[in-house]
């Protein structure tokens, strides 16, 4: 019987201890193993269940309203419409659309279909396609775990709003007076917004160098806003999954609701007008690309590990595929149609300002006999002011009333949703209907997107086997209650700098790099024509020439080449924010200190060196600094009642008339064993224990077997004496639903034999 040559497979720190192997009298040495990894670490088959125990959906409604709560959050409202604004209106859908199909969309469905697939959160995901990758996952955890931080102020401040929603008139819609009855300067050199902005919800400080202290509201706000998220997510989907139907449904309802307001408003043309108005020659700049790329994953929420644990909830059978462009196409035109009914509404309140703009300068026309009555055609205005030159302009302080520049200033980045739209609620009609209903909405957004950022970043740990040991509820209550205590940072005067801070560098690059490093661990280690083979055994569906091609080529360069730009780009433009001059009323735009670059630039490095460090730890073998985190197991096959009691007695026990056992595991025998003058031949390490992952490429072209396996295939066919012939005279390949194969690199001291099924 010819022995088999076992692949040789390089070292990477978690090979398995020599085999205790016992002689059977006949002069050959060899054993059956069974190689497998824990239920939870392993990839199973499509027809068997990673976790017998794991977490699933109640229905597909969940799961759909869950994806589309998570995906479409507060980005949509005061993000997508300001990058639309700074990024060339219009013409910044070009590069949103292009990222959307050429990085979202397939990048979408690896993550969602590799957590279907396995049925692990992201950790358990990268280990087992190659433990040298285990650091995706903890830089996709931490990452994770920056944004969450911020993400829940942005819920803190929509809280405090929510509750001044109820007050009758709206506090943001008159400036205070002092004991005299004066106007305050610096709301009178600003806006009655502005004011309740910048000096009533966040008593904002100079600069980031005079925090200010602590904001006690702001507090009890924050210490809320994690409570209710606590409660929400401590036991999994099973207390999420129910949320999601208000948080999911309910924005549709708000955003229908001010859009036919929206459209019956004087000037809604005008904004729309100014939104989508392409200026093409921004697409130039590659801060508009990495923009359109950042937004595609923030509003798919990519590389933050959720999708990955959403997937792993499903049934084997899903399909992934339909989840995919069903969730695309609801995101895309829900961040459109936000964008509508934002600046239509914008558009009425520009209006409304340039009237007002234009009362006032006539005003002070006719007192200057410029004009002779108030009751004057808008013709009649504008040859008045085309008739004074600059400098009486100037004398006459006049103002330029321009719906351009009111639309140009619409939007400013969280002050869109916080400044300018609750100027634009006051103009309506019976403002706290539509402030409670606005506030509401931003809530229920957002909290459908924490939710979802949590449950990934959870997921993670859930896959280390210490923190497995301890209830979700008191894990869930820890990270909530150290997110709270960090989120201190955010409840001092400078507390709106730092979440810009956080916004510009903490969720940016990081999120590039991992998601980057996700598609070539999935494409390129675990194999393109595997996880297509997995699509197609999950869907039925086989993925095309499309997928192919953005999964090997067109993603990975489009986001290597976003990267490098967009690091040149942050290295030769100083980074600045923008900090509130009380003096002058204004918004000033300063140079971030020194030291808070610093933390920026660790926050980057945090996000992003896990993946070396892990790498370089394992390939290196320095177990002792390893965290256990995937384990894997060698067990005897324990198939039948008869060898049982056999099978858990000592080797010494082991009888050669013992007959072969059946088995649905993944089964191999160990030969051709080298002589002690042959080095590191004899490992026997899957990829859960650290073993190579191979691909069709690693066997050679002339083998008969050469053919992909399905577990269904394996299942299926009977244990013969011919098929044992077969295992053990023909290469280790995916035989089974592990994809678990048996490298080779430890030194075993035996002589060269054939090998026999024990």
């Amino acid at each position: 019987m010819a022995a088999t040559k076992i692949i040789d497979a390089p070292r990477n720190g978690h090979e398995m201890a020599p085999l205790n192997t016992r002689a059977r009298g006949d002069g050959t040495h060899g054993v059956t193993i069974v190689l497998t990894a824990p239920q939870r670490n392993s990839v199973q088959s499509v027809d068997i269940p990673g976790e017998p125990d794991r977490a699933a959906w109640s229905g597909k409604m969940q799961f759909f309203l869950s994806i589309i709560g998570y995906s479409v959050g507060l980005g949509n409202i005061w993000r997508f419409p300001y990058l639309c604004q700074q990024n060339g209106g219009g013409a910044f859908l070009i590069p949103f659309m292009i990222m959307l199909i050429l990085e979202g969309i397939p990048l979408f469905l690896i993550e969602l279909g590799m957590g279907q697939r396995m049925r692990l959160g992201a950790l358990g995901v990268w280990n087992t396609i190659h433990p040298w990758l285990g650091g995706i996952g903890i830089s996709s955890c931490i990452v994770t775990l920056f944004v969450a931080l911020y993400y829940n102020v942005i819920i803190t401040w929509v809280f405090f709003y929510l509750f001044n929603s109820f007050r009758y008139p709206l506090p943001w819609s008159t400036c205070p007076t002092n004991g005299s009855g004066i106007i305050l300067e610096e709301c009178a050199k600003s806006s009655e917004t502005t004011y309740f902005w910048y000096r009533t919800t966040l008593d904002a400080a100079p600069s980031m160098d005079e925090p200010g202290g602590f904001k006690w509201w702001i507090v009890l706000c924050l210490l809320l806003s994690w409570t209710i998220v606590f409660f929400i997510v401590m036991k999994g989907i099973q207390s999420s999954g129910k949320v999601v139907y208000f948080t999911s449904l309910f924005p549709y309802i708000v955003l229908t609701i001010f859009f036919i307001r929206g459209i019956t408003l004087r000037g809604a043309g005008a904004g729309l007008m100014h939104m989508y108005t392409p200026k093409v020659e921004k697409l130039l700049e590659p801060t508009v690309w990495l923009d359109a790329a950042t937004q595609v994953f923030y509003s798919f929420g990519l590389a933050f590990g959720s999708l990955i644990a959403f997937g792993s909830y499903n049934t084997p059978k899903n399909n992934c595929v339909r989840d995919v462009l069903l969730v695309s196409v609801c995101n895309a035109v829900t961040a459109i149609y936000a964008s509508v009914v934002i600046f239509a509404i914008l558009g009425f309140k520009a209006t409304v300002n340039v009237d007002r703009c234009v009362a006032v300068n006539t005003d002070i026309l006719v007192k200057n006999a410029i004009l002779p009555s108030k009751n004057v055609t808008s013709v009649e205005y504008d040859s008045a002011m085309h008739s004074i030159n600059g400098s009486e302009f100037t004398a006459l302080q006049l103002s330029e009333c321009s719906l351009s520049k009111e639309l140009d200033n619409a939007a400013e980045g969280t002050g869109l949703a916080f400044i300018v739209f609750t100027q634009a609620i006051v103009e309506l009609p019976g403002a706290p209907f539509w402030a409670v209903l606005f506030f509401t909405m931003l809530l229920s957004l957002g909290l459908g997107s924490q939710i979802g950022i949590l449950e990934g970043m959870l997921c993670t740990l859930f896959d280390i086997d210490i923190i497995k040991r301890v209830k979700k509820q008191h894990v869930t209550g820890v990270v909530c209650l150290f997110c709270f205590i960090v989120g201190f940072i955010f409840c001092t005067g400078a507390g709106e700098y730092w979440l810009k801070m956080f916004d510009s560098f903490a969720g940016t690059i990081g999120l590039v790099v991992v998601a980057l490093m996700e598609m070539i661990a999935v494409i390129f280690i675990y194999g393109h024509e595997r996880f297509t083979e997995d699509i197609y055994q999950m869907t039925g569906y086989r993925p095309g020439l499309y997928w192919q091609w953005t999964w090997r080529y067109i993603g990975p360069v489009i986001m290597v080449c976003i990267l490098v730009s967009s690091v040149v780009f942050m290295v030769i433009r100083n980074p600045t924010y923008g900090a509130w001059n009380a003096d002058l009323g204004v918004v000033e735009q300063k140079s971030y200190p020194n030291w808070v670059m610093g933390i920026a630039l660790a926050m980057i490095m945090a996000g992003v060196l896990p993946m070396p460090i892990v790498f370089l730890m394992r390939s290196f073998q320095c177990l002792k600094v390893d965290l256990d985190i995937h384990q894997g197991s060698i067990r005897r096959n324990e198939t039948t009642a008869s060898t049982k009691e056999m099978i858990d007695n000592d080797d010494d026990n082991l009888s050669p008339d013992m007959p072969p056992q059946d088995s649905l595991a993944t089964r191999f025998t160990i030969g051709d064993f080298e002589d002690d003058d042959e080095n590191d031949e004899n490992d026997f390490s899957g990829p859960a224990l650290g073993g190579h992952v191979k691909t069709q490429s690693d066997f050679s072209e002339d083998d008969e077997e050469d053919k992909p396996m399905t577990m269904r295939m394996m299942m299926m066919r009977p244990t013969t004496a011919k098929t044992a012939k077969t295992s053990a005279t023909t290469p280790l390949k995916n035989q089974g639903g592990n994809h678990l194969n048996v490298p080779t690199s430890r030194k075993q001291n035996y002589n060269k034999k054939d090998a026999y099924d024990v």
